[in-house]
C-alpha cells in the first residue's frame, strides 16, 4: 500500500491481544470493514498468550462460545468447581461451591497460549478484516466525523481512519497517551511470578487463593494436571526470588502452601509482572474508547481482568450494532454511542475495581486487630448467605450490566 495513501475502514482497533481480537470477533455480524493493528508479526501470537493460566467466568465462557472461540482450542479447560480462600497466620477459611449455586462450575482455567491459537484460528473466517502486523500506532488526530491513527509498518507510515478507533492495546496504551488520557496508577509493593505447576496431587477443581503480608499466591486448576501458578513477593525480595533454581523456588512454594497438594514436584518457565493498578481517567475521547488493560488494569487476585475486558468490548459491540440499527455507519463512533457505552460501563468498572483493590488491601494489611477481624470475614464467607451469593456472582461475571452474550446464546439470540 502507498505509504501516502490515506485508507478509511468502518472501525480500527488498535492491539490485537485478547481483548482487541475478542471484539473483532464480536463485530463480525454487523459486516463492517475492520482494521486491526497487531504488534506481532503474521504467524506469531502477541506476547500475551504465553504460558499463564487464564481463569474465565461462567459469563466469559458463554461469550466465547458464542463467538465460536471455545470450541477451537486445543484443550480442554479446568473447570473451577470450587474456591478456597485462606490467609497465613488467620484462623478459618472461605469455601465457595458452585454446586451450591446450582452450577457445575464458576468458570474454567484456560492456558493463555492455546486460547491465543484458538482466537487465530476464528480471526482467519472473519471477512473484510484487514490486519496491519507487525504495526505500532505513533499518532492520533481527530477529523470531520472521523478518527485518523498513524501507523508504522516494516518501515513505512499509514495513515487509516474510521469513524471510531478502539484502543486495546494494553496497560501503556499508545492510542491513550496520543489522546491526552492519563491515568491513576496504584502500586501495591509486590512483584507476581507466573508459571505452571506441578503437584503430587492433581488439581480436583479447586483454585486456591492464599493471602500473606507479602502479597497473595493463587494456583489454578488446569485441565492438564497441573496448576496455574500466581506467587507474589515483596518488590525487595523479587531479584533473589528471580534468582532461585527451581528446586529452591518450589521449596519457596512448599513453605509458602503446606501439605495439602502433596510434594510440589515440578516448576515451569516462570515470568514476572509487577502487581499495580492502572485506571484510565476517561475511557472515550472524540471518536476513540478505550477497552480492556487500555482502560482498566487491576491486579490479578480474584482473576477479572480479562473477563471485565471481554465485557467492555462485548458492551462496545452492542452499542455499535444499535447504533447502527438507528443510523446506519454514520452512528458509529458518534458522541451519543460514545456516551450510553461509558454510562453502561461505570458500574461494573467501578464495582470490579473497588472488589480487587479491597481484597487485596485487606488481605495483605498488617496489624494484630486485622488478624480477627479477617477470621471472622472468612468464616462469614464459608457458609451460604446473601454475601457469598453477591460474591459468586461477580466472580461467575454477572456484575453491572451484563452484555447479552454473556448470558449464553439463547439469551443474545432473544436480546
Amino acid at each position: 500500500m502507498n505509504a501516502d495513501a490515506p485508507r478509511t475502514h468502518d472501525l480500527v482497533i488498535v492491539g490485537g491481544g485478547l481483548v482487541g481480537a475478542s471484539l473483532a470477533l464480536a463485530l463480525e455480524p454487523l459486516g463492517l470493514d475492520i482494521a486491526l493493528v497487531d504488534a506481532a508479526p503474521a504467524g506469531e501470537l502477541p506476547p500475551v498468550f504465553d504460558e499463564r493460566s487464564l481463569s474465565f467466568a461462567e459469563a466469559t465462557v458463554n461469550a466465547l462460545s458464542a463467538l465460536g472461540v471455545m470450541q477451537s482450542l486445543q484443550a480442554h479447560g479446568g473447570p473451577i468447581r470450587r474456591i478456597v480462600v485462606t490467609r497465613e497466620g488467620d484462623f478459618g477459611q472461605a469455601r465457595l461451591e458452585a454446586a451450591r449455586y446450582g452450577r457445575p462450575a464458576f468458570g474454567q482455567v484456560v492456558v493463555a497460549r492455546d486460547f491465543g491459537r484458538a482466537l487465530e484460528a476464528r480471526l482467519d473466517r472473519v471477512p473484510r478484516l484487514t490486519r496491519y502486523r507487525p504495526a505500532r500506532l505513533v499518532a492520533t488526530a481527530p477529523g470531520v466525523g472521523l478518527r485518523h491513527v498513524t501507523v508504522e509498518a516494516a518501515g513505512e507510515r499509514h495513515t487509516l481512519s474510521a469513524p471510531l478507533v478502539v484502543g486495546a492495546d494494553g496497560t501503556a496504551s499508545a492510542l491513550r497517551d496520543g489522546l491526552g488520557i492519563g491515568t491513576d496508577a496504584t502500586d501495591y509493593g509486590h512483584t507476581l511470578f507466573v508459571a505452571r505447576l506441578r503437584t503430587e496431587r492433581a488439581p480436583d477443581g479447586t483454585a486456591y487463593e492464599r493471602l500473606t503480608d507479602a502479597g497473595p499466591t493463587a494456583l489454578l486448576p488446569r485441565a492438564d494436571r497441573h496448576f496455574g501458578l500466581v506467587h507474589g513477593v515483596a518488590d525487595g525480595d523479587a531479584e533473589a526470588v528471580a534468582a532461585l533454581d527451581d528446586d529452591a523456588f518450589l521449596a519457596r512454594l512448599q513453605a509458602r502452601l503446606g501439605w495439602r497438594h502433596g510434594r510440589l514436584l515440578q516448576v515451569g518457565a516462570r515470568s514476572r509482572y509487577p502487581g499495580r493498578r492502572v485506571i484510565a481517567r476517561a475511557i472515550t475521547a472524540p471518536r476513540a474508547v478505550l477497552v480492556g488493560n487500555a482502560a482498566q488494569t487491576i491486579h490479578p487476585l480474584g482473576a477479572q481482568g480479562f473477563n471485565l475486558g471481554l465485557r467492555d468490548a462485548l458492551t462496545l459491540a452492542e452499542e455499535i450494532a444499535a447504533a447502527m440499527q438507528a443510523g446506519g455507519r454514520d452512528a458509529i463512533g458518534d458522541d451519543a454511542l460514545l456516551q450510553r457505552y461509558a454510562a453502561r460501563r461505570a458500574e461494573d468498572r467501578r464495582r470490579t475495581v473497588d472488589f480487587s483493590d479491597r481484597l487485596l488491601r485487606i488481605g495483605t494489611a498488617r496489624g494484630a486487630l486485622m488478624r480477627p477481624l479477617r477470621s471472622l470475614a472468612l468464616l462469614s464467607l464459608d457458609h451460604p448467605s446473601w454475601l457469598q451469593a453477591w460474591l459468586v456472582g461477580g466472580a461467575m461475571g454477572y456484575r453491572g450490566d451484563v452484555p447479552a452474550l454473556c448470558r449464553g446464546v439463547d439469551e443474545a439470540r432473544r436480546a
